[in-house]
């Protein structure tokens, strides 16, 4: 059985602290198709409150995390202008090492993001 599982964290650099409450969904891609995993918020620590795939479900593979940030970040700041400029952040990988820890943390403002293979 894998051991490997995949973590996120979201980090509102705006504002220099974690973002909670941010919805995210895991889509596991096969070609065209891209199938729901599962959808899960941040907690106050801005990171999901289990894996957000567990070792139990891991599979290697091309997957995307969509953060759905617009929600977040009007709540943050009534005054951003509609549309926002990222309502959405998909961020698609691959994971090949069945037994690893997969980290993809975000680094979010309304105006920008990265991301980066974390531990």
């Amino acid at each position: 059985m894998p051991k490997g599982y995949l973590t996120t964290h979201v980090l509102d650099t705006a504002s220099g602290a974690p973002a909670a409450g941010l919805e995210i969904q895991l889509y596991r891609i096969d070609g065209d198709t891209a199938q729901h995993i599962t959808t899960m918020k941040t907690n106050a620590d801005g990171r999901t409150d289990s894996p957000i795939l567990p070792a139990d479900d891991f599979q290697t593979g091309q997957y995307r995390l969509d953060f759905l940030t617009g929600s977040y970040l009007r709540a943050q700041n009534d005054k951003l202008a509609e549309p926002l400029f990222l309502d959405t952040i998909p961020i698609s990988f691959g994971m090949n090492d069945a037994d690893a820890h997969y980290h993809v943390p975000l680094l979010l403002s309304p105006f920008g993001y990265s991301t980066y293979r974390g531990s």
